[in-house]
């Protein structure tokens, strides 16, 4: 977790362009410790192409894209990722767990990529089943799971190395109502304890659910911001 207030991510003027194409067309945008933002738009209006910017897995055709204060655009590939292994955690529509795996495995595994010792690496990993309400499931591969568990032990690698930002793309959409709002309740959970989150959904109610900011992208900019109230 960050300083409260603090800047996690600035977007200062970034487009991105593939070849002829313009994917994003000079996007400003600040995210605060704390805040939870989701982007929201049209298919193709540049969403995920923001998400890759922000997780460092692109980079700007111009302008300059920073989190927790790394110019990502400086750095190297390694440095990127880095950065993303360190400071962000990534939650996906399709889990992308590993399925020659345990549930354990599959979470202490982002600790141990950053030379977290193994034994260190599983106690957090069960913590996090443990607080998700899945350690049951530890020993079990992804295959055998639930799509809401699997999305429950995605967000419990995610959070392994506490991140300062927590990207999640779509990450109701392969899963059904149940689950899906069992996930939104996760989302909105983390963010109260503190986590900054970005959001890219398609689903309005996932975005007035959990997220205190909602921006709408279209055709690669910014075409209107909304703050969202939560009542406790």
């Amino acid at each position: 977790m960050t300083d409260d207030g603090a800047v996690v991510v600035q977007l200062q003027d970034v487009r991105k362009e593939y070849g002829d194409t313009t994917a994003l067309a000079g996007i400003t945008l600040q995210i605060r410790a704390g805040e939870a933002v989701a982007v929201m738009g049209p298919s193709g209006s540049g969403k995920s192409t923001l998400l890759n910017m922000v997780a460092g897995l692109d980079r700007p055709t111009s302008g300059t894209v920073t989190v927790h204060g790394e110019d990502l655009g400086a750095l190297n590939e390694a440095g990127r990722a880095l950065v993303r292994r360190r400071r962000i955690g990534m939650i996906f529509q399709f889990f992308n767990l590993l399925d020659d795996l345990p549930t354990l495995d599959n979470v202490a595994l982002a600790a141990q990529l950053t030379g977290t010792a193994p034994k260190q690496a599983r106690s957090r990993a069960l913590e996090l089943l443990e607080e998700l309400g899945i350690a049951d499931r530890r020993n079990i591969y992804p295959a055998a799971l639930s799509g809401g568990e699997r999305q429950r032990v995605a967000v419990a690698r995610a959070l392994m190395n506490r991140p300062a930002l927590l990207l999640a793309d779509e990450p109701t959409g392969a899963l059904d109502s149940r689950a899906g709002e069992q996930v939104m309740d996760l989302l909105l959970d983390l963010n109260q304890l503190g986590q900054t989150l970005l959001l890219v959904t398609h689903d309005e109610r996932l975005a007035t659910r959990c997220a205190s900011r909602v921006v709408e992208v279209v055709d690669g900019r910014i075409a209107g911001e909304r703050t969202l109230e939560h009542t406790p």
